[in-house]
This record gives C-alpha cells, sequence and structure tokens, in this order.
C-alpha cells in the first residue's frame, strides 16, 4: 500500500524529513512516533499528496504522489490535525457531502453520516453549525469526515488529542473495528505511547526526520531494553549471593537484572527465596531514550504545554 524510496523534505534549511524508507504492506496498523518536529506530519503530509517531496519518490495505493494525484486521493481517507469542516456548515450535511463528493450514493452517504455520528457520540450536535461545536466534538467530526467511504488506506495524524478518555478509547475500537471488519490499511501518528503500544503491530520511530527503528513494539522493547527484574532480600550478603547467581546489579539489599524474559526470570530467581520480586515492564518511551539518549514522553509534555 505504501512504498517511498529515500523520500526527503526540505523546508529552506531545514531538513525535515531526510532519505525515508517505508514500506507498509495491505492492512497493516503501523505508528510513526517521534517528538514533534521530527518529521511524522511532514511525511504524511507528502503520502497525501498535500505537498510535494524535494527528492525521492512514493507509490500509495499503487500510484506515485506527484505524478498520480487524483489516483491517491480516491483510495485514502486523511484526518489532518487541524479542522477539516467548513464552519458554517451543519456536522450531518459535511459528512453527507464528503460521501457524495467521493462517489457515495445519497441515500448510502446519509446511512454511513448516521452511523459515524452515532459511533463518535456526535447525535446532539450533528445538525448544529461547526462552528458552534467545541475542541474535541469539531475532532470528532473530522474524524468522521475521514472515514466518511471506508477507505482502504487511512492516515490519522495525532487522531487522539483534544478527546477526553472515553472519545478516544471510542475512537481506538472504530479503528480496530474498521481494520478487522474491511481490511483497511491504517498509517498514524500519536503522542500517545500507549496508544501506539496498545495498537500498532508495527511502530517506525523517527528521530530529526530519520526512521531510527521499525518493528513490533515487542520486538523494539525486548531488543533494546528488556524487562527489568528487582529482587529484595533481607541483608546484602543475600543478595551478594543473588547477583552473583544471576549476574545482576547489587544496590544495598536489591538486585537488579535486566532480562529479556522477565516473568521467566523472575520464576527461576524464586529459588533464592528473595523478599520481594518485580518485575517490570519496558515502554517505549524507555526503546526511545535508548536509541537517542532523550526522553520522547517528556519532550512531548513540554512541546504539548508549550
Amino acid at each position: 500500500m505504501i512504498e517511498t524510496r529515500e523520500l526527503t523534505k526540505h523546508f529552506k534549511e531545514v531538513r525535515a524529513v531526510d532519505g525515508v524508507n517505508l514500506r507498509v504492506d495491505r492492512g497493516e496498523l503501523v505508528a510513526l512516533l517521534g517528538p514533534n518536529g521530527a518529521g511524522k506530519s511532514t511525511t504524511l503530509r507528502m503520502l497525501t499528496t498535500l505537498i510535494p517531496p524535494t527528492s525521492g519518490s512514493a507509490e500509495v495505493a499503487g500510484f506515485d504522489v506527484v505524478r498520480q494525484q487524483r489516483e491517491v486521493r480516491l483510495r485514502i481517507g486523511y484526518i489532518g490535525q487541524g479542522n477539516g469542516a467548513g464552519h458554517s456548515q451543519r456536522g450531518r450535511d459535511e459528512l453527507i457531502s464528503q460521501g457524495r463528493a467521493y462517489g457515495m450514493r445519497a441515500r448510502a452517504a446519509r446511512a454511513r453520516a448516521d452511523e459515524l455520528i452515532e459511533s463518535l457520540g456526535l447525535g446532539e450536535v450533528a445538525n448544529r453549525t461547526v462552528s458552534t461545536l467545541s475542541g474535541g466534538q469539531r475532532r470528532r467530526l473530522d474524524i468522521a469526515m475521514g472515514l466518511i467511504h471506508a477507505p482502504d488506506l487511512l492516515f490519522l495524524d495525532e487522531p487522539s488529542t483534544g478527546l477526553d478518555p472515553q472519545n478516544r478509547a471510542n475512537l481506538q475500537e472504530h479503528i480496530v473495528r474498521l481494520r478487522a471488519e474491511h481490511g483497511t490499511t491504517i498509517v498514524m501518528t500519536t503522542h500517545y505511547l500507549e496508544e501506539a503500544d496498545s495498537m500498532a503491530e508495527r511502530v517506525v520511530i523517527i528521530d530529526h526526520g530519520r526512521i531510527i527503528a521499525d518493528d513490533s513494539p515487542q520486538r523494539l522493547k525486548s531488543a533494546h531494553v528488556g524487562d527489568r527484574v528487582v529482587l529484595g532480600f533481607d541483608s546484602e550478603s543475600a543478595a551478594d549471593d543473588a547477583a552473583r547467581a544471576l549476574d545482576g546489579a547489587r544496590h544495598g539489599a536489591q538486585v537488579r537484572i535486566t532480562s529479556d524474559d522477565g516473568p521467566r526470570l523472575a520464576a527461576r530467581s524464586a529459588a533464592l527465596a528473595p523478599a520481594s520480586i518485580e518485575v517490570v515492564r519496558p515502554t517505549l518511551d524507555d526503546v526511545f531514550l535508548t536509541l537517542t539518549g532523550r526522553s520522547l514522553r517528556e519532550e512531548t509534555l513540554v512541546e504539548v504545554s508549550s
């Protein structure tokens, strides 16, 4: 569904995307992860034909994003970070018009609009003008507009931003169901590490415009971080013995060991009779920290708050 070759985008002196090579197969759910300014949104904007690459090439759904823009646009859905609906239009009308623009018959567009309005909790506001909606309501309307034609390939740029936890969960459920029922290929950027970890079968980490890691969340965590097993003992001498037996590091009466299978190591260490056993599973932020020396979570919090 997607194949890029040395995809690059410059903005004057800034190399926003720097030679990205990416392949996404039909039916995959891929999350692009990285801090603001890493090149995620710029990559999506090139793949959706909104901006041209400076160099390199990209094919989406089998069509070139520069030479065959119309064919690409007919086969994708795109939910950007900004508000896509006309402020003076009613939400329901915007959805139906979007469906008609994609070639849906009027009856099918109305039925699909009703389905999405119910699914995304827009029933009470669907007949109001867009300008009167709250930020979260507008965001849900944008999402419905991107989903109206049930596209083969769906791009979502920070789809959960501005949503409360309940609506975020509803959106995640809808995305997963869309993929399961229709085989939709989904590429999304997100600031929510847990969202990428739980939803995506594949995570692509981007930093300074380049891909620095690409694998399943579990394999990324195992390969770059591993589980951390912390054993507590009643004395430092007992901790010394355990550290030698398990090749761990002693910190006072604690022993800390990194393992690619923390639960199995914890079960094995029970024979040493520790007073406590804790298995700390790694996160995608731990992976980013290991690869770059920076915390993705901390950078994101600073950027969002500013």
